[in-house]
């Protein structure tokens, strides 16, 4: 316990703010579903997604739905970590399954926070820590941590999976890495992390072997920072590679499983996402929608929203770039940035899939971290009123988010 009470301390106002943000979040969506008739607890709990991963933990997979167009939609497309923990709930307490997924989704929320906190703050220091979990709290899409998806725990496990890497804690890292892949299909982008920074890590234990008096400081790469990850020699080594090996366990035994249960090889689950019209085209679908927008007028502000949005994002990734991000962290959003923006379908999801990208809020981190604590504030504060009021409207829209 006191262990966790220090590192706890000093994340205290990271979380404490994150809280009172997200409170704020979910007051005005109760308030604006009220005045509209509607339950807020529903709208978080049992749409969309939602219903396909309590459906997921009350019956198992199997199920699917067949269009008029003739797609399948096949439960297969969800991963099972969050259904687990739904049934795993359900089992001990008298909560439902979508009880269940609205209890993980907001205790994950809260380790996500300490996670990006950690990373943020290992990287930049403790003020930088606190500002890149409010500007993550404050995305416009920021509902979504409080709502029984898969997100908030995706997110949690990343980053914490990139702080073992960070810190050397390489047994941690992989098995997080593992738990990242049962989540969500982009638990690929936590897994190259890993893969990467382990690669770089061996090459420069390799190097500094040849050296007649090796240190820590020569053998360990530049992205880490802690005495854990001092050159591996024995027992550090082989904690290493069995992180690496451990990694993609995850994502790689669910896609190889539903391989088999589909009858199509280990390919079988890119089947599945074909059903839902989900594929990887290298953007061309999302700048065709995006085109599709300057056919008139009243859309074309939105095709412009789209592409400032766009290079806003890739802007944020450049910065981080040169002002030295360590590699598992560009990678990790690489990977995340790409899979999200070059998807083929579900344009509208686009916001809430970069959310787990949070080290792209860095570069706004270390400048708001800069400034001066009142003027911070009021930046925050206007930021999180808007994104409440955006939240509310968007989630009591016809989504789906």
């Amino acid at each position: 316990m006191t262990d966790l009470a220090a590192p706890l301390r000093r994340a205290a106002p990271a979380l404490l703010g994150y809280a009172a943000v997200r409170t704020l979040g979910l007051v005005v969506l109760a308030v604006w579903s009220a005045a509209r008739g509607k339950s807020a607890y529903t709208l978080l709990t049992a749409r969309w997604d939602a219903l396909w991963y309590t459906r997921v933990a009350d019956l198992g997979y199997g199920y699917e739905v067949r269009l008029p167009n003739g797609d399948v939609h096949s439960n297969l497309a969800f991963f099972p970590l969050l259904p687990w923990l739904e049934r795993a709930l359900h089992a001990v307490s008298p909560l439902s399954y979508a009880d269940g997924g609205f209890v993980v989704s907001l205790l994950a929320s809260l380790a996500a926070a300490w996670g990006i906190f950690a990373v943020a703050e290992h990287v930049y220091g403790r003020r930088a820590g606190v500002c890149a979990v409010l500007l993550w709290a404050v995305l416009p899409v920021g509902i979504v941590q409080s709502m029984a998806y898969s997100e908030s725990l995706f997110t949690a496990l990343a980053a914490w999976s990139l702080y073992a890497v960070l810190t050397g804690r390489w047994l941690t890292a992989g098995t997080l890495a593992l738990l990242a892949g049962l989540t969500r299909p982009v638990g690929l982008a936590v897994v190259a992390a890993v893969w990467v920074a382990g690669i770089v890590s061996f090459a420069s234990s390799s190097t500094a072997s040849t050296a007649v008096t090796p240190s820590a400081s020569t053998a360990a790469p530049s992205f880490v920072r802690d005495r854990s990850a001092a050159p591996a020699s024995g027992a550090r080594g082989w904690r290493r590679a069995l992180g690496m090996l451990i990694a993609p366990l995850g994502a790689a035994g669910y896609v190889l499983w539903v391989g088999h249960r589909t009858g199509k090889g280990p390919l079988g689950y890119l089947d599945v996402q074909a059903g839902w019209r989900n594929g990887f085209d290298g953007g061309a679908a999302f700048a065709r929608f995006v085109g599709e927008k300057f056919t008139s007028f009243p859309s074309a502000l939105a095709g412009v929203g789209l592409i400032v949005g766009v290079g806003l994002v890739l802007w944020l990734y450049v910065v981080g770039v040169r002002q030295g991000q360590p590699l598992p962290l560009l990678v990790y959003t690489g990977v995340v940035t790409a899979l999200a923006l070059c998807a083929s379908s579900y344009f509208g999801s686009k916001p809430r899939l970069l959310m787990p990208a949070f080290p792209l809020l860095l570069p706004l981190a270390l400048a708001l971290a800069r400034a001066r604590t009142s003027r911070s504030a009021w930046v925050v504060g206007g930021v999180a009123v808007a994104s409440a009021v955006y939240g509310a409207f968007w989630l009591n829209g016809s989504g789906p988010p």
